[in-house]
């Protein structure tokens, strides 16, 4: 199940909107083989630190965010990427309201 429709364009900074104190999500794409998913965060909104069996990138489309991966903190902003490897320990607080694009590929 998909909130985009295939063959039209997305706009990832103006196809999802910010909700006050809270994270905002889109399914972009859902498959076996893994998914992509468009989220929207608030100023200070977190995930807390967790794992997850195979590797997720991180695509920052808007805004800032601080991601930690194995305890070393990152700041991303628009434009930059992050790949977090599958099965080490991670978690995103948000600097400032930013918007970002998780691809998770499973196998």
């Amino acid at each position: 199940m998909s909130n985009f429709n295939h063959s039209s364009i997305i706009n990832f900074k103006k196809d999802i909107t910010y909700a006050e104190n809270s994270v905002v999500s889109k399914k972009v794409l859902e498959q076996k083989t893994g998914n992509i998913s468009l989220f929207a965060f608030d100023k200070g909104q977190k995930l807390s630190e967790h794992s997850a069996p195979f590797d997720a990138m991180v695509q920052v489309v808007e805004g800032e965010v601080e991601i930690t991966i194995d305890k070393k903190p990152y700041i991303l902003k628009e434009g930059e990427t992050i790949i977090m490897p599958a099965n080490i320990p991670h978690a995103l607080t948000a600097v400032q309201q930013f918007k970002m694009l998780l691809t998770m590929i499973k196998g």
